[in-house]
């Protein structure tokens, strides 16, 4: 754990979570159920570092199903005895998460939680990205919940 008032640098693994930075376009939809419809997801993500890079800023402001969604989350750093970036979120309804996140050679991001899991890929040219989430109800078995496509606000 850093101490307040740490001024050592970022570890150099933290650059590569600059793929992320940017304001985003997001939309999406769950996956119909035959008990549940499709429920819609759009709006905007926003990853910007906080001052000093050690950890990524992630704003999320959508509507789902028309309802107001906001959840902020801070990535990072890197750890290396994980090999992973330690994710922390929380929304308006109240609720958090921690996950962890990684990324192979092809630079596919995975975010991974106890009951939450997306894989989240980015286009080759940085200008949009897409993620399928899975759910857990029993920490074994998963299941396809959700889909969004991300498309980067060449003006922020």
């Amino acid at each position: 754990m850093t101490e307040a008032g740490n001024t050592h640098a970022p570890p150099p693994e933290n650059r590569r979570l600059n793929a992320l930075a940017g304001r985003w376009r997001s939309q999406g939809r769950t996956v119909a159920t035959p008990s549940e419809p499709a429920i819609h997801i759009t709006g905007s993500d926003t990853y910007e570092w906080l001052a000093g890079e050690h950890f990524l800023v992630h704003r999320v402001d959508v509507r789902v199903n028309g309802e107001p969604v906001e959840v902020i989350e801070m990535i990072g750093p890197y750890d290396p005895a994980t090999r992973t970036y330690p994710a922390r979120s929380f929304d308006n309804h109240g609720a958090f998460a921690t996950m962890r996140a990684s990324v192979d050679d092809h630079g596919v991001w995975t975010f991974a939680g106890e009951t939450e899991r997306a894989t989240l890929t980015i286009a080759e040219d940085g200008a949009s990205m897409s993620a399928t989430w899975e759910r857990t109800d029993d920490g074994s078995a998963w299941r396809h919940w959700m889909d969004m496509t991300f498309t980067k606000d060449p003006a922020a």
